[in-house]
C-alpha cells in the first residue's frame, strides 16, 4: 500500500513541488500545481470510501489522488482495480486510484508525470 508521505515525496523530490492545503473546509486535501501557472496535475483527498465504492459497507476513511489522463487512458485505468472516475474532477479527463491498491510507488510514476506535462 502507498501512504501519502511517501507520494508527497515522490513529487517533491522529483518536481521540487510541495504540496498545497488550499481548502479551509478540508484540511486533510492537497493539491500539487505547477509554480508558474498554477494549475493543477494532482489532489490527494482522504474521502468516505463510499463515496468511491458503491457497495462500500462501513464508513471508513481512504487516501485517493486524482491525476489527469488522457481520455483512452482513463477508460482503460479505471477496468483496473484501484482506478475510478474522477471524484470531484472532470470524470472524462481525470481519474480517482486509491492509494491502498498500488504497491509500489513506481506504478503510479508515469501517470503522475503524464499528469504533470499535460497540465504545463
Amino acid at each position: 500500500m502507498l501512504t501519502k508521505k511517501e507520494l508527497i515525496d515522490y513529487i517533491d523530490e522529483t518536481y521540487n513541488l510541495s504540496p498545497e492545503y488550499i481548502f479551509k473546509k478540508f484540511p486533510d486535501y492537497c493539491v500539487f500545481r505547477h509554480q508558474k501557472s498554477k494549475k493543477w496535475f494532482g489532489i490527494l483527498m482522504s474521502v468516505p470510501e463510499e463515496k468511491i465504492y458503491d457497495d462500500a459497507s462501513d464508513h471508513r476513511i481512504i487516501d485517493i489522488l486524482d491525476l489527469k489522463v488522457d481520455p483512452e487512458l482513463g477508460g482503460i485505468l479505471r477496468g483496473k482495480e484501484g482506478y475510478f472516475p474522477a471524484y470531484h474532477m472532470n470524470k472524462e479527463h481525470w481519474i480517482s486510484i486509491d492509494l491502498r491498491k498500488i504497491e509500489k510507488l513506481d506504478e503510479l510514476a508515469g501517470l503522475i508525470d503524464g499528469s504533470f506535462k499535460s497540465t504545463q
